[in-house]
């Protein structure tokens, strides 16, 4: 299976959005993709269609946050982003500033202030906001 591609939705009528133009940027949003379209206990879903402002810790300007999905079960809504474990955690100090592990510590920054935008939305509208991994994904 291709790692990119657009996402056939089964149940139009699940799909929050625009189903004819569902994309995913890895297989393990394909998988979920897959099992938020064919889980009948899903009752709405909905791929990088809410958008969150933040603002940067990068840049400090702020920037729009497209989480990977939207997902509604037994009427609780949550907003779902899928990632690997390792970016889940904060980088391990390191003595050398290699172009790795200063790129590791920027995208730690920036999804962090993205999460806890995502976390505060959230709260406002009675949602949960969830982070998946690859243990969650089983992959």
């Amino acid at each position: 299976m291709r790692y990119q591609g657009k996402y056939t939705v089964t149940f139009p009528k699940k799909y929050k959005g625009d189903h004819r133009n569902v994309i995913y940027r890895s297989s393990w949003e394909y998988k979920f993709m897959k099992w938020c379209d064919l889980t009948h206990s899903i009752e709405e879903w909905g791929s990088e269609e809410i958008v969150i402002p933040y603002i940067s810790p990068v840049d400090g300007k702020h920037h729009r946050y497209f989480p990977d999905f939207y997902v509604k079960i037994n009427n609780q809504k949550y907003l779902v982003e899928v990632k690997p474990l390792k970016q889940t955690k904060e980088p391990k100090t390191q003595k050398r500033m290699t172009k790795r592990y200063i790129s590791e510590v920027t995208t730690w920054a920036v999804n962090k202030a993205k999460w806890k935008a995502a976390t505060e939305f959230c709260k406002d509208h009675q949602w949960e906001f969830k982070i998946i991994t690859e243990k969650e994904l089983k992959v």
